[in-house]
């Protein structure tokens, strides 16, 4: 197989950038320059939003175990038509108007990755137990064959988490988590999330106390004393897990402001940046 020579940057892209038509559009048109400036981008996306509203559309109730979504068989069907059919098809969509060659894809296509299924572990009364929480699961492996073939060819591969195990069992996993995996395997220049907020703040509700640069110690030492909360844990855990697996940098900057996706090619400082 053909060594691949651009730099790659692994994307997840979620929250307010996708759901606004407006910023959506203009998210998308940079990184199609940074396509144009000389890298391999690879994008990973969820889309709870989409979710929410087809289970609603069918009346299927959401049940929420400490924030994790159970996700029942019948419920699966439809997580997969909006991530695959809604969210995924926009995007590329959008994105081969805008001149590139964009393609769909989800982690089973091309066995992508192999899930496991995921049991939440719940504490209560000093008790921990075992919660079954359908069908969500957690990556086992990453195979990056097809996306490294389609990377050499100078295809833009956008990808859906869903996935199967080795018997066939479809399941729903955390897109922040399936990008880290990713980024890892593809030893990504960088692996980049798309959040709501300017990076990582000591006071989460100042911006000027954001974090610019920290190692993996550090972000481990801010979970455990509670400064990094609620749904920031699993995109700091997704970068810890892309830096071990190979990739060099992971940071986190704001997808609501568009022109900071271009300027990470610029070198410029912007969001938090995390190292070994």
């Amino acid at each position: 197989m053909a060594e691949i020579s651009k730099p790659i940057i692994v994307i997840k892209y979620g929250g307010n950038a996708m759901t606004e038509e407006s910023l959506k559009t203009n998210v998308l048109r940079n990184i199609c320059k940074l396509q144009d400036e000389g890298f391999h981008v690879v994008i990973v996306h969820g889309g709870g939003p989409f979710i929410q509203r087809i289970l609603s559309q069918v009346n299927i109730q959401s049940e929420f175990i400490d924030g994790h979504r159970k996700t029942s068989k019948e419920a699966l069907k439809y997580v997969e038509m909006a991530l695959k059919g809604e969210v995924n098809g926009s995007l590329v969509g959008m994105l081969n108007q805008m001149g590139q060659k964009a393609i769909g894809l989800s982690g089973k296509d091309g066995q992508i990755a192999i899930a496991t299924k995921r049991y939440h572990s719940k504490t209560s009364d000093g008790i921990t137990e075992s919660v079954d929480i359908g069908h969500v699961g957690d990556i086992s492996t990453i195979n990056i064959e097809l996306i490294s073939l389609l990377l050499q060819h100078n295809y833009l591969p956008v990808i859906t988490c869903i996935a199967a195990d080795k018997a066939g069992n479809e399941y729903n996993i955390n897109a922040d988590m399936f990008a880290g995996h990713l980024a890892g395997e593809l030893s990504a220049a960088q692996f980049i999330i798309l959040t709501d907020v300017d990076g990582l703040l000591m006071d989460k509700d100042d911006s000027s106390t954001i974090m610019t640069n920290l190692t993996i110690p550090q972000t481990t030492e801010l979970i455990s004393n509670g400064t990094i909360q609620g749904g920031m844990i699993p995109k700091i855990e997704s970068c810890i897990v892309a830096l071990n697996k190979g990739a060099k940098t992971s940071r986190i900057i704001n997808g609501t402001k568009p022109e900071q996706i271009t300027q990470i090619a610029e070198k410029k400082i912007i969001g938090t940046t995390i190292s070994k």
